[in-house]
């Protein structure tokens, strides 16, 4: 089931804002996986890719902090716990 956004689609909104970050992060990870287990399968059958290892943490790193800025970025509720 694709994602979809049944607002407005206001550049304003923080709701707007915060879902646009999440597909975003959801995309760098789909890209990551993509690219990495590709990359992965490809040293398997021997062929030598020595940066590998660096590539993927450096790729993972940037991941993180993705992740940390969408987590710090997400806007307020609108409920107050009870």
């Amino acid at each position: 089931m694709p994602i979809r956004w049944y607002g407005t689609g206001d550049q304003t909104d923080p709701i707007y804002l915060h879902f646009s970050r999440i597909v975003n992060l959801t995309i760098h990870f789909m890209a990551f996986a993509a690219l990495n287990s590709g990359l992965w399968f490809f040293q398997n059958l021997k062929h030598s890719l020595p940066e590998l290892k660096w590539l993927t943490a450096f790729w993972l790193i940037l991941l993180l902090i993705h992740l940390g800025f969408v987590i710090i970025k997400r806007p307020a509720s609108s409920k107050e716990p009870s």
